[in-house]
């Protein structure tokens, strides 16, 4: 019995020792893993996925209202009025079809349906909370004078006066065509250094809209000048008397900005009568290809 005993005692020892001596094994197989995170994960997928729906159900107009930081004022009155004019010029150019409003040829639609839609101002203003009172402010101070107004059957009706994409528009009925260089001063289309190697390679192009768009004058310190943008640094003068004489249909708008579908929907440089920047009025050389 003794022998036996100390041969456990032994056997203990040998194996205590080897405890001690011998690196101890992996226990991966046994080690509590760390939980997965799936429900993060499919919370994340979920709102993503959620948001991704979000995105494309609205509307490419609310995207650019709510990207567009220019408009966004301190929300006095004089704010509120702007970005209810910023609203209309964009529905009234380009987003009548694609809002359902019944737009006549001549472009007018009913101010009632328009305080209908289910749209927000670049202040953030519900378009429903509107007044026509409000909307006759808008044009009143619109400083492009971008807007008609026309009471009609005792309803009042609105358009805007040029610039559309929408290509129901019969814009004979809102345009007076030009059939003499003698009716204007300038024609003149405001664009930027950055643009212009473009444009001389192959002329203006009207792009998206019905009509290439010039200015019927200088954007002078201190006036706004319709149909060119404040911040422009080169102006190209168009020669209206030769672009007439090859048959080139000119139009004018009721607030004085001056269209040309140009032949398939291009001005070309043979028909520039001089280019400068601006404000210095330095002449930037180039060939109209007029030999």
């Amino acid at each position: 019995m003794k022998a036996c005993a100390g041969w456990r005692q032994c056997y203990h020892l040998q194996k205590f020792a080897h405890l001690q001596t011998t690196p101890p094994r992996l226990t991966v197989a046994f080690t509590r893993r760390p939980p997965v995170p799936s429900q993060f994960f499919r919370f994340c997928a979920l709102s993503l996925v959620e948001n991704t729906n979000l995105n494309n159900i609205m509307s490419s107009f609310t995207s650019f209202a709510h990207s567009n930081r220019r408009s966004r004022g301190r929300g006095g009155v004089k704010d509120k009025i702007d970005a209810l004019g910023r609203l209309l010029t964009r529905i009234l150019r380009h987003m009548a079809t694609e809002l359902n409003l019944n737009m006549r040829n001549d472009s007018y639609v009913k101010v009632e349906d328009l305080l209908k839609l289910n749209l927000k101002t670049f202040a953030n203003i519900p378009l429903r909370s509107h007044t026509v009172d409000d909307i006759k402010e808008a044009v009143r101070k619109d400083n492009k004078q971008r807007f008609s107004l026309l009471e009609e059957n005792g309803e009042v009706l609105i358009r805007a006066n040029q610039g559309h994409t929408i290509t129901t528009v019969e814009f004979e009925s809102l345009l007076k065509q030009i059939l003499s260089a003698d009716e204007v001063q300038f024609c003149i289309h405001g664009t930027y250094k950055r643009n212009l190697e473009s444009i001389l390679e192959s002329g203006l192009k009207r792009m998206k809209r019905l009509h290439v768009h010039f200015s019927s004058g200088l954007p002078t310190d201190g006036e706004v000048i319709s149909g060119m943008r404040r911040d422009v640094n080169i102006l190209i003068h168009l020669n209206v008397r030769k672009a007439l004489e090859d048959g080139m249909k000119l139009y004018i708008s009721d607030n004085k900005v001056i269209l040309s579908e140009g032949f398939d929907g291009v001005v070309h440089v043979k028909y520039f009568e001089k280019i400068e920047s601006w404000p210095d009025r330095r002449p930037i050389p180039f060939s109209n290809l007029q030999n």
